[in-house]
């Protein structure tokens, strides 16, 4: 008879390729589980805008999030599993290259969003500068513009709707995105009050203007001026003509009043126009600016030079300085040059 071999021990066999599938398994999952949290997910750098009031959905679906991130499959996994869809917080979140699932969703919980830099000078109207900063902030032009217009809301800070845009002041601010329109007036009026400090209140009371006033013609003085060395001398002819009663005759208030900004030559058909902006027409300053003055003006009138000028003159020279004159007869040989330079260069309006 053939004697039979006895059968292995299987048993340490079974348990080491278990071993190994757990093992395996758990490499997998850990694998997994870094790749889910801690590889980059990001593509390249940019912001990830979240609105007021968005739920997850929303996040998801966001075009700047399908942009960003490669994955976005286990960004979404990540985030439940961090509790993120109920922590949505708006805002503007700054993503860099190379982050991470985790970093992203920490970043977003505690909102650590980007601030915004608005920079604005020189708008001339109110839709000018209701789609500029619009651009900027979450707030649309149409909400701005409302508040703008809203005789109610701006008689809280002491304005009318005419004179309403003195009270933003061209600079450099930073704000988060995420600012309603309300909370935007409210900044500007912030730093409106910073900027009339007792130093400049004191002046506009020693020359019997109020800080509102001051701006419109600050307004004047910088549709004026090309060069700033030039705003004193041209704020200390204004006033002078303002305190004499005379008309305040800016040819700047007459393109204003047009709403052709397109014109460099005012001819008298565009004095004859009916506005109460038109200071060939009206006497006193316009019931408000023509454009936002900047602070440079603003000083300007506050520390206007004083002499005895009433007339002024672009000079024929076109660079941007005036010629000023005390009496008629001065003025009359200094627009003369410059009318003569006008039609040598054939600029008729």
């Amino acid at each position: 008879m053939t004697e039979k071999k006895p059968k292995g021990n299987l048993t340490p066999k079974i348990f080491i390729a278990l071993a190994i599938i757990i093992l395996v398994a758990l490499a997998f999952t850990g694998l997994n589980y870094y790749r889910k949290y801690f590889v980059g997910n990001v593509n390249d750098e940019g912001f990830l805008l979240i609105r007021t009031g968005s739920e997850f959905g929303a996040v998801l679906d966001s075009v700047n999030l399908k942009v960003l991130v490669k994955d976005t499959a286990s960004f979404r996994e990540a985030a439940v599993n961090m509790n993120f869809p109920g922590k949505v917080k708006p805002g503007r979140y700054k993503l860099t290259k190379g982050m991470s699932n985790r970093r992203i969703i920490n970043m977003l919980k505690a909102g650590n969003q980007e601030p915004v830099k608005l920079r604005f000078h020189n708008l001339r109207l109110k839709e000018d500068f209701a789609k500029y900063v619009s651009g900027q902030i979450e707030a649309d032009s149409t909400s701005i513009i409302h508040l703008l217009n809203s005789e109610n809301f701006v008689s809280k800070y002491g304005f009318n709707t005419e004179n309403v845009y003195t009270m933003f002041l061209p600079n450099s601010y930073e704000m988060y995105w995420n600012t309603s329109a309300d909370k935007f007036f409210k900044r500007m009026y912030d730093e409106y009050q910073k900027f009339w400090n007792s130093g400049r209140k004191t002046k506009a009371e020693a020359i019997s203007l109020s800080p509102i006033q001051v701006s419109i013609l600050a307004a004047i003085v910088d549709a004026e001026a090309l060069h700033n060395d030039e705003m004193p001398t041209i704020a200390g002819l204004y006033l002078n003509r303002y305190k004499r009663g005379q008309r305040l005759q800016a040819d700047p208030t007459v393109i204003f009043a047009n709403r052709d900004f397109t014109i460099r030559r005012v001819l008298n058909k565009h004095l004859r126009t009916e506005s109460e902006y038109n200071t060939y027409l009206h006497a006193g300053l316009p019931p408000g600016p023509i454009m936002m003055p900047s602070t440079s003006a603003v000083d300007a009138v506050l520390n206007f030079k004083k002499h005895s000028y009433i007339y002024m003159c672009a000079k024929e020279d076109f660079s941007g300085y005036h010629n000023f004159a005390v009496t008629q007869e001065e003025h009359s040989v200094n627009a003369r040059k410059f009318q003569q330079a006008l039609n040598q260069r054939n600029i008729k309006k």
